[in-house]
């Protein structure tokens, strides 16, 4: 779902002319999708999502690469602190319901880079559809993450685990049936 952020008009003083400049406000219809990742990757060159230490620089060309709709590109420089925010919120919300539980082990250390092409093969790799590319990237990413643990076959238990089990169950039968052995 796209988030609209209305942009109030500004006017600004102009240095080379000399002059007050009214910068006309308008609409921004952004989506912080797999789609603006890549596009803002491809300039950049740097992992969008690993990239913690982004400048005002890069976060303004990245609303850019957001915005589906057509606008006064000088609209970026007269965004409001509050339309930052509103902005920041939409990229941060999780936009699902579901959680999965962490479960942390030692490869969990070893934190991998994740690329729009990374996340392009775990499409490819999981059969979600190009479609897809358009979705907010945090439920994007949910539905690789699920398909990843429905895909994952059941831990085998170990031989103690099997023992321990078969302790439980023998106790219990022999419980239910008033046995010693």
């Amino acid at each position: 779902m796209p988030l609209e952020v209305s942009v109030q008009e500004s006017e600004l003083y102009d240095e080379k002319n000399e002059q007050f400049v009214t910068i006309p406000g308008g609409k921004l219809k952004l989506e912080h999708s797999l789609l603006s990742i890549s596009k803002w990757e491809s300039k950049w060159h740097v992992p969008f999502l690993n990239d913690d230490k982004k400048t005002n620089e890069k976060t303004l060309d990245y609303i850019r690469c957001m915005t589906i709709n057509n606008v006064n590109p000088s609209i970026y420089g007269i965004l409001s602190p509050g339309n930052i925010e509103d902005i920041q919120s939409y990229i941060s919300n999780p936009m699902t319901a579901t959680t999965i539980k962490e479960i942390h082990n030692k490869s969990s250390h070893n934190r991998e880079i994740v690329t729009s092409e990374l996340i392009y093969y775990w499409m490819v790799a999981n059969g979600i559809p190009f479609e897809c590319e358009k979705w907010h990237i945090n439920r994007l990413i949910m539905l690789i993450r699920i398909c990843n643990v429905k895909n994952t076959p059941p831990k085998k238990m170990s031989q103690a685990e099997i023992l321990r089990r078969n302790r439980e169950l023998n106790r219990s039968r022999r419980a239910s049936s008033n046995s010693q052995g």
